[in-house]
């Protein structure tokens, strides 16, 4: 395994997290349905927690938190432009347009850390015990709530979407009331929609 790269891929899961928290921040300015307000408010609290498990697994590798690399820069900077586009979206006075841009961004926000996890996952496979230990608690710490933040908030987006077109929405969405935890219970729960 190359260390530089494993390395990179935990500093920008750092930066994914610690951004990810001012997205949900920002996005909660721009919700406009309650069930929806709630689920982000939980995923903003978790997503705190996922930042502290990383922090804790840095400790624990010896790894300086606070180290820019290139790759960590610019997952900074998409972060800030996710929170810049929900800004100019409220700005613009209309609050169910805010919030379904605020929906979008967070699932780009979410896809990437999703990603995160599920590679974090594969390393803590292939590494050194100790290594393998703290990605591996981390990981079985995190997984299944990043897996409903990216599914359910596909759902939303998809269903505010729907809503906005004038068709009939499903809301919640049906990721919702099935609890969709993976890519194909997100498929099933969006065919049986009707």
């Amino acid at each position: 395994m190359k260390e530089d790269q494993k390395n990179e891929l935990l500093y920008q899961a750092l930066e994914t997290e610690k951004g990810g928290i001012e997205i949900y921040q920002t996005a909660l300015r721009c919700a406009v349905e309650e069930s929806l307000m709630e689920e982000w408010e939980e995923y903003l609290e978790q997503t705190k927690e996922h930042h502290q498990i990383l922090l804790d697994v840095f400790e624990e590798l010896g790894l300086d938190s606070d180290e820019e690399t290139p790759g960590r820069k610019v997952v900074r900077h998409i972060g800030e432009s996710l929170v810049k586009a929900m800004e100019m979206a409220l700005e613009a006075g209309d609050p169910k347009a805010a919030e379904l841009v605020a929906c979008e961004c967070v699932v780009l926000a979410e896809t990437k850390d999703h990603q995160n996890w599920a590679l974090i996952g594969e390393v803590a496979k292939k590494a050194k015990s100790k290594e393998a230990d703290a990605l591996q608690n981390a990981y079985d710490q995190v997984e299944d709530e990043e897996d409903e933040h990216l599914y359910h908030t596909m759902g939303w987006c998809r269903e505010l979407w729907i809503k906005s077109l004038g068709m009939k929405a499903v809301l919640p969405p049906p990721e919702e009331k099935k609890d969709v935890h993976s890519a194909i219970g997100a498929a099933r729960a969006k065919s049986a929609r009707k």
